[in-house]
C-alpha cells in the first residue's frame, strides 16, 4: 500500500529513474532505512499558505509568540493536508497517464537540475511570504491594539515569528512521521511473522498506533497534568487575595455570626464575602440616603461535600442574614475557580443602596476555561441545586413579601446558570430577570435563542421576537435595540463582538460561521475572514488572551454589567443620571 510520503513529489514514471533509464538494483534495506526522506512539496506549499493565513487579523490581537503558535500549527496542519492531496491525486489514473506524458516531453538531462531547481523556487518563495506576511501582520497587529488603547509590537519584535513558527511546525510534522514510522514498523510485523494480509497489516497497524496515541495522551499526560493541576489550585484555594479580611457583619458569610466556617469558603469565596461597597459609598448612590448593609453569602467546596448540601447551607446562611427579606435576591453562579465578578454584585448593590442579597456557591478551584474541559457537568449540577433550594425557600413566603429573584452569570457561570432553566419560558416563570455575560457558545438556550433569531438579523447583533423578552448587546446602545417594548421579567445577554469565548466552537474547522458572514468590520476597521482549519486554530489562541484586553473588549465586561442591571432590574424611578452617579462610583 502506498503511503502518503512514500514517493513525495515524484515526478518520474514507475520503473524508470530521474534520466528514464531503468533504474539500479535497489540498495540494501538497512541503507534503505538510514535515508531520510525529503519534505513533500505539495506539503510545504499548503503549509506555507495556511501559515501566511493565520497572521491574518482575528478577534483579538496578540504577541509574536502566540502567533507563531497559531501559524506553527496551522502550517503543520497545512503541510499534512497537501500530503494527504498528492497522496490521492497520484492514485488518479488520468493524472498518472498526464504525469508520465509530461515527464517523458522532458528531456534526462534537464530533469536532472529541474527538480533541486524547483525546490529552490519553492522554498525561496516560502520564505517570501512568510516574511511580506509578517510585516503586514505587525501593521494589522498595531492597528487592532491601537483601537483598544493598547500598544502594539514593532516590525522587528514581530519577524521573531518567523523561526519559532518553523520550529513548532517542523516539532508536530516530525512527530506524525514519527506515528508513521512506527505503524509501518508493526505492519511489517504483522505481515513477516503473523503472516497478516497486507491491506489487514495496514488497518490493525493503524488502528494500535492510533490506541496507544489515546491512551498515552488521555491516561498518561492528560491524568498527570489534570493531578498536577488539580493538586496546585487545590493549594491556590486555601491562599487568601492580598487585602482580604474576615468580616465581622453578620449579613456576611464567614463572620462569627454565620453558619458557614470562614476557613471553608474558598480563596474567592473569602474575597467574595469581604468586599462590596461600604456605607460611605452606598449613602452616594441612594436617591433617598437611606441604604442597607448588602448580604452577601457563600459556600465553598470545603463548607458541604455535595452540590445540594453546599446549597441548602447557602439558603440556611441566607435566611439567618435576613436575605429573604431583602428587596432584591441575586443567585450568582461562579465561574471554575469559584470566582463571582464583584463588580456586576457591587453594581446591583449600589442600584438598589444596599437592599439586596447575593448568594453563590463553588463547584470547582480550577480555572474557568480548565473546568469548562473537564468540570462543565458539576457548574450545571451546582447552578441547578442552588436555584431549587433558593426558590423553595422563596415559594414558603406570602407573595407580597417575596423579594426580586434575579439570576446571574459569567462566562463558565453563564453556561451553568443557564441549566438551571429548560427554555426562555421556564426562566421567565422562575425569576424576576437575567443577566449572563460573556455566554460560551455551548450555552444551549443563549444557541437556540441566536439560532431562531429574526431575519434579517446577525449573529454579531441578534433580535430575537422584535426584542420583547429577550436582548443581546455589546454596548449600551445595542441595550436599548430594537426601539420597542420589552417585557418584565428581562433577559440580556451581554457579549463582545470581539469575545472568542462567545464565537469559538469546533465547527469552524469546516464551516464558516454565521457570524463571520458578510465580513463585518472588526476592531480598527479591520476585517475577519473564515479559512477552513487557520480560523479555528486562531480562535483557540484568541481564547488565551480573551481577558488580555481592556474593558469593553474580549471576555472583559465590568463597565457595562451596570448598564446591563439598569435595563434588566432598575429600581422605580431610576433616570440616567442616577446611572452616570453610581457609574462614577464604581469608576472610584
Amino acid at each position: 500500500m502506498t503511503t502518503p510520503e512514500a514517493h513525495p513529489d515524484v515526478l518520474e514514471p514507475a520503473g524508470t529513474d530521474a534520466a528514464g533509464t531503468d533504474p539500479a538494483p535497489e540498495a540494501p534495506a538497512a541503507h534503505r532505512r538510514r535515508r531520510p526522506r525529503p519534505p513533500s512539496a505539495p506539503g510545504i506549499a499548503l503549509g506555507t499558505v495556511f501559515a501566511a493565513l493565520a497572521m491574518t487579523p482575528s478577534l483579538l490581537p496578540r504577541d509574536w509568540f502566540f502567533q507563531a503558535g497559531v501559524s506553527g500549527i496551522s502550517g503543520a496542519l497545512g503541510y499534512g493536508i497537501g500530503v494527504l492531496l498528492a497522496w490521492a491525486l497520484r492514485h488518479v489514473p488520468a493524472w498518472r497517464r498526464l504525469l508520465a506524458w509530461a515527464t517523458h516531453r522532458v528531456p534526462p538531462r534537464v530533469r536532472a537540475w529541474l527538480r533541486p531547481l524547483l525546490g529552490s523556487l519553492l522554498g525561496a518563495a516560502a520564505v517570501a511570504l512568510l516574511v511580506v506576511m509578517l510585516v503586514h501582520g505587525s501593521r494589522w497587529q498595531r492597528e487592532m491594539s491601537e483601537a483598544m488603547g493598547m500598544p502594539g509590537p514593532s516590525t522587528g519584535d514581530w519577524l521573531r515569528t518567523g523561526p519559532l513558527l518553523l520550529v513548532v511546525a517542523a516539532a508536530l510534522v516530525f512527530a506524525v512521521r514519527g506515528l508513521r514510522w512506527t505503524s509501518l514498523r508493526v505492519e511489517r510485523v504483522l505481515r513477516r511473522r503473523l503472516r497478516f494480509p497486507r491491506i489487514l497489516a495496514s488497518g490493525v497497524a493503524a488502528g494500535l498506533v492510533a490506541v496507544l496515541v489515546v491512551v498515552l495522551v488521555n491516561d498518561v499526560l492528560l491524568s498527570r497534568a489534570l493531578s498536577w493541576a488539580d493538586t496546585a489550585f487545590a493549594s491556590a484555594n486555601t491562599r487568601d487575595h492580598a487585602g482580604v479580611v474576615q468580616p465581622t457583619a453578620p449579613e456576611r458569610s464567614g463572620s462569627p455570626d454565620s453558619l458557614v466556617p470562614w476557613d471553608t469558603l474558598g480563596r474567592e469565596g473569602r474575597r467574595f464575602v469581604s468586599e462590596g461597597p461600604g456605607p460611605d459609598v452606598l449613602s452616594a448612590a441612594s436617591r433617598t440616603g437611606t441604604v442597607t448593609e448588602p448580604v452577601r453569602v457563600y459556600a465553598g467546596l470545603d463548607s458541604a461535600p455535595t452540590a445540594e448540601e453546599r446549597a441548602a447551607l447557602a439558603v440556611a446562611d441566607l435566611e439567618r442574614a435576613g436575605g429573604f427579606d431583602r428587596a432584591v435576591l441575586l443567585i450568582a453562579t461562579t465561574t471554575g475557580s469559584g470566582w463571582v465578578n464583584g463588580s456586576a454584585v457591587a453594581s446591583l448593590e449600589l442600584l438598589h443602596a444596599g437592599d439586596t442579597a447575593a448568594v453563590a456557591t463553588q463547584y470547582s478551584y480550577l480555572p474557568s476555561w480548565l473546568s469548562f474541559l473537564v468540570d462543565r457537568s458539576r457548574a450545571a449540577d451546582e447552578a441547578q441545586a442552588l436555584a431549587a433550594a433558593v426558590e423553595a425557600r422563596v415559594a414558603q413566603m406570602p407573595e407580597a413579601d417575596r423579594p426580586q429573584v434575579l439570576a446571574y452569570g459569567e462566562s463558565l457561570g453563564s453556561y451553568g446558570s443557564e441549566t438551571a432553566y429548560d427554555s426562555l419560558a421556564d426562566i421567565r416563570a422562575r425569576t424576576d430577570g437575567v443577566l449572563w455575560v460573556g455566554p460560551p457558545n455551548s450555552n444551549p438556550i443563549w444557541h437556540a435563542l441566536v439560532d431562531r433569531r429574526d431575519p434579517g438579523t446577525t449573529s454579531l447583533a441578534p433580535v430575537y421576537a422584535s426584542g420583547l423578552l429577550v436582548r443581546f448587546a455589546g454596548d449600551t446602545e445595542q441595550i436599548a435595540e430594537p426601539p420597542t417594548a420589552w417585557e418584565e421579567p428581562r433577559v440580556l445577554y451581554l457579549q463582545h463582538a470581539s469575545d472568542p469565548i462567545v464565537w469559538w466552537g469546533p465547527d469552524l474547522l469546516f464551516s464558516e460561521p454565521d457570524w463571520l458572514q458578510g465580513n463585518p468590520a472588526g476592531e480598527g476597521g479591520l476585517t475577519m475572514t473564515w479559512y477552513p482549519v487557520v480560523t479555528f486554530w486562531q480562535l483557540t489562541f484568541d481564547l488565551v488572551n480573551s481577558k488580555g484586553v481592556p474593558d469593553g473588549h474580549g471576555h472583559n465586561y465590568d463597565g457595562l454589567t451596570l448598564d446591563g442591571w439598569v435595563a434588566v432590574a432598575p429600581p422605580d424611578g431610576w433616570t440616567d443620571a442616577d446611572t452616570e452617579r453610581v457609574r462614577a462610583l464604581l469608576d472610584d
